[in-house]
């Protein structure tokens, strides 16, 4: 999974930008009952629960989506220092919050 206009800072530290506001996105993604049976079998049993990892990165996917496409919307280049609050696994889904800040990138005059 690869995203464009998400940076880290070091990666910006050589360019001059603004930072802007802060930026916030939740969702809560919902579990297939018969999968959801599966996984919980599967936590009892033990071994690696592949249809919450395959969940957790459709979740996370979105909401990076959501969250850089709201910096867009307000005028951003991209978003900056991506944040996750640890995904929650719920009764019946997974839920996930990202945050980042907006940046503008400063454009030198030539004078």
């Amino acid at each position: 999974m690869r995203f464009k206009d998400v940076y880290t800072y070091p990666e910006m530290i050589k360019s001059e930008i603004e930072v802007g506001e802060l930026f916030v996105k939740s969702n809560v993604v919902a579990v297939n009952i018969g999968k959801d049976l599966a996984e919980k079998w599967r936590n009892i049993m033990g071994g690696k629960m592949k249809h919450y990892s395959r969940l957790l990165e459709e979740a996370f996917s979105l909401t990076l989506s959501e969250l850089l496409e709201e910096a867009k919307e307000a005028g951003y280049d991209g978003i900056l220092g991506l944040k996750s609050v640890a995904p929650t696994v719920v009764d019946g889904g997974i839920e996930i919050t990202l945050y980042a800040n907006g940046f503008k990138r400063i454009k030198k005059d030539n004078v």
